[in-house]
């Protein structure tokens, strides 16, 4: 036979949490363990952290080089001005980083220095760049079957046609011809 108290956890009277408050399961107690690191890691009030530190800190680039990198090469904008990889970042700049053919767009939340796991990671900006092109949309490359062959020059020219319609290889067609012959 069930008890009083057994009555009130099932019907959330006697749950001792108060009205408001999200369970202790909503947040995962790794993510919560994370975030704190996050948050000691991070620098003290008054200091400021480096643009490529930052968005190596936060997984937009795969390396702190690869940040100062595309810095260097202007691929990252700080509030839309190209920014060298000592700009220091703050809370609520815009942050635009190209990649890959990719723009991702996110505006500063939490300012970190070390880099962190991806769940922790997220929650230190607000991603507002567009969804990312379909898989589909990428034209598939050319594979030739495995023991075919050297290509004919019908084959050959076949694939040229297909690259040029393509535009893999530039405005001049393939392999730096001229493109009408």
């Amino acid at each position: 036979m069930a008890s009083e108290d057994d009555v009130k956890d099932r019907d959330g009277d006697g749950s001792g949490a108060e009205a408001g408050e999200a369970p202790a399961s909503a947040v995962d107690p790794k993510v919560a363990a994370a975030i704190a690191a996050a948050e000691a890691a991070g620098p003290a009030s008054g200091e400021t952290v480096r643009i490529d530190s930052w968005i190596w800190a936060v997984r937009l680039v795969k390396t702190r080089s690869a940040g100062a990198t595309a810095c260097r090469g202007g691929h990252v904008r700080v509030n839309g001005e190209r920014v060298k990889p000592s700009h220091s970042v703050r809370v609520g700049d815009e942050v635009r980083v190209r990649q890959e053919g990719r723009e991702r767009i996110v505006v500063v939340r939490r300012l970190i220095r070390k880099r962190v796991g991806a769940p922790v990671a997220v929650q230190c900006y607000v991603d507002n760049s567009p969804p990312p092109p379909p898989r589909e949309a990428v034209a598939p490359i050319a594979v030739r079957d495995r023991g075919t062959g050297r290509p004919t020059k019908r084959d050959r020219r076949e694939l040229e046609r297909l690259r040029a319609l393509g535009g893999l290889d530039g405005p001049s067609g393939p392999a730096g011809r001229p493109g009408g012959r």
